[in-house]
């Protein structure tokens, strides 16, 4: 039997539609009143309040790893762009740097961000703007070593303009590549935020040359109306 992300049925006969509907505010723009609306309703909204996640991006992370398994015990992870640190959150437990699970390898967590972020118990969070020279001298420096994970939910500032945010993101997403070039082990993985509109065919031939094994995934927490999916490489050649 069907259910959503809060555990309910979807396959029951005369249930009412329990939506919740905001009504408009005046200096209120429509476009807010619509999200709002939209964030109320978010089954996955609600789902990471219950469970203590700082934002519904946390399950797409999670859904990614669980088909891909990335996130072993073990494992040094560099998220960037960690804000508001949901990713983070998932990283600490997949990865056991707290040690909590016994017999386990216990693994580091790395955040970097442009802005302050809230600490996260597990995780190393530094600001710093990962497009700095000697920006990945110093990660490695924080790790101890290199890279099993580079990862980023990175998206740049929006412009309004479809083909303008496309182009903005592949650039970004290029330029984490790149910064995980430099800083991951040999058989690491990469995982990235990207925008489907047709320029991301640079993208996929670089990393296709990098890595043993590229997907193109948009996991179920992913926005049905969102044009974003993730991009998945796994085995860096080194």
């Amino acid at each position: 039997m069907a259910k959503t992300p809060d555990g309910k049925n979807t396959s029951g006969r005369g249930q009412r539609d329990l939506k919740v509907k905001v009504k408009s505010a005046r200096g209120r723009k429509l476009s807010s009143t619509r999200w709002l609306q939209r964030q109320l309703n978010d089954p996955y909204v609600k789902r990471a309040q219950a469970e203590g996640y700082r934002g519904r991006a946390a399950f797409k992370i999670l859904e990614l790893d669980e088909k891909y398994r990335f996130l072993v015990p073990g494992a040094r992870v560099v998220d960037l762009g960690c804000a508001p640190g949901g990713w983070l959150q998932v990283a600490v437990k997949r990865v056991n740097s707290l040690g909590e699970r016994s017999g386990k390898r216990i693994g580091t967590v790395l955040g970097i961000d442009l802005q302050e972020v809230e600490p996260v118990a597990g995780a190393e969070v530094h600001q710093l703007d990962f497009m700095d020279d000697g920006a990945d001298d110093k990660v490695k420096e924080w790790l101890g070593g290199k890279a099993d994970v580079v990862m980023s939910d990175m998206a740049a500032a929006s412009s309004g303009h479809k083909q303008t945010d496309h182009l903005r993101i592949i650039s970004l997403c290029e330029t984490a590549a790149y910064f995980a070039f430099d800083v991951l082990e040999e058989g690491g993985t990469f995982v990235a935020k990207v925008l489907a509109g047709g320029a991301e065919g640079d993208l996929q031939k670089l990393l296709k040359q990098k890595f043993t094994k590229v997907a193109n995934v948009k996991p179920p927490s992913s926005r049905s109306d969102s044009s974003e999916k993730f991009v998945v490489a796994t085995g860096f050649r080194g």
